[in-house]
């Protein structure tokens, strides 16, 4: 990567193992995020610009000229809420609007549904929400397309902000009076039908508007347990798999960089669309794929954002799809069963197991457990790595049930 020597890459958000990773490829780079972090970057000789992402997009043409004296080259998205920011900042580097636009897409959760549907992907029934009796009248609607009866099991519907990551504000909504338990500040939201089937992720690496490299992630509990690379009953949707993802990149029109979308896939092997991120997965997955692929997703999501990085660097880069995984690896993520926490217990026979690799569980400073987010703050992973997937599963599903915190 030597002819990019020059050239500026900026990580947007904080991230130690995006630092680290990018640092690894020899490339200057510069990162903007948190001022909060500007002590340590000091420390530790990380070139920061401090900056807070809850502000007006408007005021990234004012970063923008602070990059520019930098000879910028590509902007990297880290979390959630710098995306529509990577996306402007590109946009102005390359003299395209239409990249800003692109990145709006990718955070709301309407659109994107939207763009899926007219890309010919399979979308459930969704709305938008600004108030409660949209939501009472939605679920209504949607169980008299059930056919429901007075006296049967209500279908369920989902309710989610637009722009936020993962479970933060999800609601699954199984019967009309648990629409009170929203607050009317967190409108306007998106309603959607329940969808059926096994929920998995992709991480596709995309370049030059072609897959590079595509890690399907199979989901045991949503917001709980994963593992990479899935098992065989899901590898073997990997050619309907990629189809549909090779849609998603030609209808949103992706060129350059990472996406993560979800979706849902029946027995039969229909797929539906969930979502569709464009930053870096939660779950741990990231470490899962560097542990049995050996290559780092971060470098993976740099130099493909990069439209520069040359197409034989990453032939070489990335490894065979599956075949090349050295066994599976899966995490647990620890949430408190309790109210108070007063000790942590792991069990002698999980810690003695051959696919135990490690934990970071940890006593709180307080006690007091804390309210949850989403599906929950999780105290700490578990981690595993062994051959059979179907093993490292049950022992996922086992653990997930046992009470650590006590």
């Amino acid at each position: 990567m030597r002819e990019n020597q020059e050239k500026t890459t900026v990580l947007l958000g904080w991230s130690l193992q995006a630092i680290e990773a990018i640092d690894k490829l020899d490339r200057p780079f510069v990162v903007v995020g948190p001022p909060e972090f500007t002590t340590f970057a000091e420390k530790n000789n990380i070139k920061l610009i401090p900056w807070t992402f809850d502000v007006p997009i408007e005021q990234s043409f004012e970063l923008y000229e602070i990059l520019k004296e930098l000879n910028v080259s590509v902007a990297v998205p880290i979390y959630e809420e710098t995306v529509e920011w990577a996306g402007m900042i590109n946009s102005l580097i390359w003299d395209d609007p239409k990249v800003f636009n692109k990145s709006l897409l990718l955070r709301d959760k309407g659109l994107m549904k939207r763009r899926a549907h007219l890309a010919g992907l399979r979308v459930g029934v969704f709305e938008e929400a600004y108030n409660k009796e949209d939501i009472y009248r939605f679920f209504k609607r949607i169980n008299q397309a059930f056919m429901k009866l007075e006296g049967e099991t209500f279908e369920p519907i989902h309710v989610k902000p637009f722009d936020k990551a993962g479970t933060v504000g999800h609601y699954m909504i199984k019967k009309p009076e648990e629409i009170e338990q929203i607050d009317d500040s967190e409108f306007p939201l998106l309603m959607e039908s329940h969808l059926e089937g096994q929920e998995f992720s992709c991480e596709a690496f995309i370049h030059n508007g072609k897959v590079k490299f595509l890690n399907i992630t199979e989901y045991v509990k949503l917001g709980h347990s994963n593992f990479v690379p899935a098992s065989p009953s899901l590898e073997k949707w990997r050619p309907q798999i990629k189809e549909a993802i090779e849609k998603l990149v030609e209808g949103f029109e992706v060129k350059y960089g990472l996406l993560h979308p979800e979706f849902f896939v029946t027995p039969e092997g229909t797929l539906y669309f969930g979502e569709v991120a464009n930053r870096i997965p939660g779950g741990h997955i990231f470490e899962h794929i560097e542990r049995v692929y050996g290559f780092s997703p971060y470098q993976a999501q740099v130099l493909c954002c990069d439209p520069e990085t040359p197409e034989e660097v990453l032939n070489k880069f990335f490894p065979e799809e599956v075949v090349s995984a050295k066994g599976h690896s899966g995490n647990l993520m620890i949430y408190p069963k309790v109210n108070v926490i007063s000790r942590l217990e792991i069990p002698t026979e999980l810690k003695e197991h051959p696919y135990f690799l490690k934990h970071n569980m940890f006593i709180p400073t307080t006690s007091k457990v804390s309210e949850r987010v989403g599906f929950g703050n999780h105290y700490g992973s578990i981690y595993f790595l062994g051959e059979d997937s179907e093993v490292l599963r049950d022992l996922l599903v086992k653990y997930e049930k046992h009470n650590f915190y006590v």
